[in-house]
């Protein structure tokens, strides 16, 4: 009659495989709810009523992607390009553009997408108004640093910004740091004079891969624990 007969080896090998990954299931079953919360909260945030921007950086912690209206002039003399591809392909550039708010206060604001071709302001110069606008968006905070070893480091020399660094952007824009608001603002979809720039460049999708990351490791600790078993199962006899 055939029987199980485990062996010492594949045993002390086995046990701790399938509860390394069981244990990264569960993890990814935790991160499942930490990111379906973070959705949610994000969800709701765009879809709130707009606020005036706030004044300090742990007011504007609470409020990421929240709309906010804020009103002030645009230093089109001072545009930064950020690189980026468009929304339906092709290179460019975003536009960030420091504005003056009434009260004196500097706040970075991305107006949108422009592509290579009109990096140049004289060749959108309808969308370069003067005097006071009203700027509507979502506010977004900057990364401490670059979010990746791969993204370029930035070219302040040639106007060339591949990650926000608000303090480097007022530095390379002859602003005052101490002036300038620690968050900025994507400006929404409304139509610019001209058409360019192109508002409504907020990426707002998050992926959600945690159930299948999960599945992926519940199935492993299945599969090696089967592995286990057929190796030990030992039938009869048909030398």
């Amino acid at each position: 009659m055939s029987r199980f007969r485990p062996q010492l080896a594949p045993t002390l090998f086995t046990i701790p495989v399938v509860l390394v990954c069981i244990a990264l299931g569960m993890w990814q079953l935790q991160r499942l709810d930490w990111k379906r919360a973070l959705i949610a909260q994000r969800e709701a945030a765009v879809v709130a009523e707009p606020v005036a921007p706030p004044r300090s950086l742990a007011e504007a912690s609470a409020l990421e992607f929240h709309p906010v209206i804020a009103d002030g002039v645009l230093l089109n003399d001072k545009e930064l390009y950020f690189n980026a591809t468009g929304p339906r392909g092709g290179a460019g550039f975003h536009v960030l553009t420091p504005l003056r708010e009434t009260a004196g206060r500097l706040v970075f604001v991305n107006r949108g997408f422009v592509p290579t071709n009109l990096r140049d302001p004289a060749s959108r110069a309808a969308g370069e108004p003067s005097g006071t606008v009203h700027i509507r968006g979502l506010l977004r905070l900057p990364r401490a640093e670059k979010s990746s070893w791969f993204i370029p480091d930035n070219r302040p020399d040639l106007n060339y910004w591949f990650w926000i660094d608000l303090p480097a952007m007022a530095t390379a824009d002859h602003l005052d740091p101490a002036n300038l608001a620690p968050f900025y603002i994507d400006a929404d979809a409304t139509p610019n004079p001209g058409g360019w720039p192109q508002g409504g460049t907020t990426p707002l999708a998050l992926p959600n891969n945690h159930l299948q990351y999960a599945i992926t490791w519940f199935s492993l600790a299945a599969a090696a624990l089967v592995i286990y078993a057929v190796y030990h199962w030992r039938g009869r006899d048909w030398r």
